[in-house]
């Protein structure tokens, strides 16, 4: 498993953007294909986009289509969740996410960092 860090949380308001972003321990990180995923209050965690280990292979959930965007800075162990125009219903804790390339179970995981949009 990889450690994971999230950062760049906060409160925006509606129509705003924020970046997220989640950096990654050790010297495997390109072992790894990374997802972005979010919890809503009293919802379930849900998948919002993933990325391969080349930074492609781009994924996203249906709701984040045309507004979010994720990316990878390998040499800075990083991945980015750049979300634009958002809305009331992008309020969430967003986790970082990584599996090893070739398999399905997302088993690291970061402790989340807190999205608040005010309408």
């Amino acid at each position: 498993q990889v450690q994971l860090v999230e950062s760049g949380g906060g409160l925006v308001q509606a129509g705003d953007s924020l970046r997220l972003s989640c950096t990654a321990s050790g010297r495997t990180f390109t072992t790894y294909d990374m997802g972005w995923f979010r919890q809503a209050p009293g919802k379930e965690r849900v998948f919002v986009a993933s990325i391969n280990w080349l930074g492609g292979d781009a994924v996203k959930a249906d709701s984040v289509k045309g507004r979010f965007t994720m990316s990878r800075d390998n040499a800075k162990n990083t991945v980015y969740l750049q979300m634009n125009s958002l809305n009331a219903e992008d309020t969430a804790v967003y986790f970082c996410a990584a599996r090893r390339r070739g398999t399905i179970l997302w088993d690291s995981w970061g402790q989340g960092t807190q999205v608040i949009v005010s309408s």
